[in-house]
């Protein structure tokens, strides 16, 4: 026990053994990466603001359609996924139960879809859109009809395109690690496409890169948001006096609360903060829905619905072509390369809690639990401050939204004030330590190649440059700190964007085999001899008004059991007990079926559904674990006995 201790802390701790777990082409490269970017933000620190607003819109301007298309794109790929025979595959082995209840799996469902941006922008984001919305959208700012399509374009940027964009990557890494037994890395979900040499080459190395910088960053936004959102508490409650130092302060204090956590493990550390953070955030919505105006919040969540799924389908492509305001570069644009650069982040948190889960569940749990919940949420704060806005008009600083304090202006109006702003400072803390807890173990993870267990020293050099990250963006972009953090979340999704729509690519060549390769079960029986009597058969024919058509009319023998089909030298199973047999039929495309002129049909094996990622092995827990595991040795004792295997593929 002592020498297995000693060995674990050698492994955490020493940096010999931290160096060699680490997958150098990844680590180095990406580190350099960061440290490049970061030394760019220095280095414009005297023109910070004007550097950072050029490349953001050059960057909507040049790639904003793109996120767009892509991001409905990955919409109707998971609708796709759930909705036809894929969704029935399993994200684990065929026999596999899930390994959460669909409570619990609910529950860190949730835990998933709430952050610091959605406490951030909980009022900000209607007001915002109410009081300055898109100056094509064709409505008066601060009025009824203002405040509606404020709620439509707060759901749209926080719905079902969020999420999708988390689907495609969490599905991914489920599949390919629970099912085929790949490492949980991102490289893998290219793998049907590139096949394994090249992801385990410098293809595999780069798509990791990039994944690692890309949540570097989304989260350092993140960091950014909350950072700016706590000194501004603190201003509006007359504590202190924000500034440059105080960022500093707080980034360095919470960044401290993280490293702690992130050193107590996913089971306690993260786990309990998790826990009191979700708590927490549930009773200052139930504060402000039974304090605020209630009745006019619960007819919003209704209503909100049901507009958010009207505007739907024409906000799905809205690029305002014609548009000269910044509005989508600022909002949409923004979100869709947020969300894309929080992928591997959230998509492997959502990965690893749906082991056993069929893609149909996963699809729509994932989608539609943390969208009902943003409904919710928006409702509840989004409507109120619109309602608030409307009839009295104080929660503008100087006639126009103060992003960082508009939660605090609303939460001023309600009984118990100061309490209220200290519980959401609070919420805020304990999302600035769980963002910087997650996500500096997935990116651990993608640093070491896939391994679950990473050391923790590597863990807490990664929340290190995370802190280091979120400081200089913050400390260099003076009043521009947000489009800087804006600027440098969307342009390192830019190349994740493409990774992702190649996943998607690879992931159905996959999933198609798949389906091509599952069998469909019919029970057969064998009939009794009246049935089968040519009186029986002739009155059935009669009564079906079969006679002068199909199998009838071509007067063709037709066996009418399954065991008429070959000569079996013993009963067929369960033929004669009345429950009859289970049969296993396999589809064939009639593009890999040749009839010759005598009519006799002729297999051809090489024209069926051929596996991308067949006959590949692992030596690792996630292969052993998964079902490509299971189809191997049925293969392997499929070869002993002489005979093929039941179920092609590996």
């Amino acid at each position: 026990m002592a020498e297995h201790q000693v060995s674990q802390l050698a492994r955490d701790w020493s940096p010999k053994e931290v160096w060699a777990q680490l997958k150098k082409p990844v680590f180095i490269p990406a580190v350099i990466l960061i440290a490049g970017l970061t030394i760019f933000a220095i280095v414009y620190a005297g023109t910070g603001g004007d550097a950072f607003t050029v490349l953001n819109t050059a960057i909507t301007n040049g790639v904003g359609w793109w996120y767009i298309l892509a991001a409905t794109g990955f919409v109707l790929f998971a609708l796709y996924v759930g909705l036809s025979r894929i969704g029935s595959i399993r994200l684990g082995r065929d026999d596999e139960e899930p390994e959460f209840s669909t409570v619990s799996w609910f529950t860190m469902l949730f835990s998933a879809g709430m952050g610091i941006g959605l406490v951030f922008y909980s009022v900000a984001e209607p007001l915002s859109h109410m009081t300055t919305p898109p100056e094509n959208a064709g409505v008066e700012p601060g009025t009824d009809a203002a405040g509606r399509l404020a709620m439509d374009l707060t759901l749209y940027h926080w719905g079902l395109h969020a999420w999708a964009i988390y689907v495609v990557v969490g599905l991914g890494l489920a599949y390919m690690t629970f099912r085929r037994g790949r490492p949980l890395s991102i490289r893998w979900l290219l793998e049907p496409m590139l096949g394994r040499q090249r992801v385990e080459g410098w293809m595999g190395h780069t798509i990791d890169v990039v994944a690692i910088v890309g949540t570097m960053f989304g989260v350092a936004t993140s960091l950014g948001l909350g950072v700016q959102q706590i000194m501004a508490g603190f201003e509006f409650l007359g504590w202190f006096q924000a500034n440059a130092q105080l960022s500093i302060a707080l980034i360095a204090g919470v960044s401290a609360l993280a490293a702690f956590s992130v050193v107590s493990g996913l089971d306690r550390g993260l786990k309990w903060l998790s826990n009191i953070n979700m708590s927490l955030a549930a009773l200052l919505a139930v504060f402000v829905l039974l304090l605020g105006p209630t009745l006019v919040i619960l007819q919003s969540m209704v209503a909100n619905t049901g507009s958010y799924i009207a505007a739907l389908p024409s906000l799905s492509l809205e690029t305002w072509p014609l548009a000269n305001d910044g509005w989508a570069g600022g909002w949409t644009i923004f979100y869709w390369g947020w969300w894309m650069s929080w992928a591997p982040f959230v998509g492997m948190f959502i990965a690893r809690i749906s082991r056993g889960r069929t893609i149909r569940q996963f699809v729509f749990g994932v989608l539609l639990a943390p969208t009902i919940i943003g409904i919710l949420w928006f409702s509840i704060f989004g409507d109120s401050a619109i309602l608030r806005q409307l009839e009295v008009g104080d929660l503008l600083v100087d006639g126009a939204v103060d992003t960082n304090t508009s939660l605090f202006h609303l939460l001023a109006t309600l009984p118990f004030a100061e309490a209220t702003s200290v519980l959401a400072i609070l919420i805020i803390v304990f999302f600035f330590v769980t963002s910087a807890d997650s996500g500096a173990l997935v990116v651990d993870i993608l640093a070491t190649g896939g391994a679950t267990t990473t050391p923790r020293l590597t863990r807490l050099l990664w929340v290190a440059i995370m802190a280091t990250t979120a400081g200089v963006l913050l400390v260099v972009g003076g009043s521009e700190a947000l489009t800087a953090l804006q600027t440098a979340s969307i342009a390192t999704a830019v190349p994740f964007s493409i990774i992702m729509v190649l996943a998607c690519v690879a992931l159905l060549k996959a999933f198609h085999f798949e389906v091509a390769a599952t069998p469909r079960y019919v029970r057969a029986r064998v009939a009794s001899a009246s049935e089968l009597s040519p009186e029986a058969l002739a009155e059935a024919a009669a009564a079906a008004g079969t006679e002068r058509r199909g199998l009838f009319r071509r007067r063709r023998e037709v066996s009418s059991t399954f065991a008429g089909l070959t000569a079996p030298s013993a009963p067929i199973a369960g033929a004669g007990d009345g429950e009859g047999v289970l049969v296993a039929l396999h589809p064939v495309p009639s593009a890999a079926v040749d009839v010759d002129a005598d009519g006799v049909a002729q297999l051809v094996e090489e024209r069926l559904a051929q596996d991308p990622i067949a006959d590949e092995v692992f030596d690792t827990p996630e292969f052993q674990a998964s079902q490509a595991a299971v189809d191997h040795e049925a293969s392997e004792a499929a070869s002993d006995d002489g005979s093929s295997a039941t179920r092609p593929g590996a």
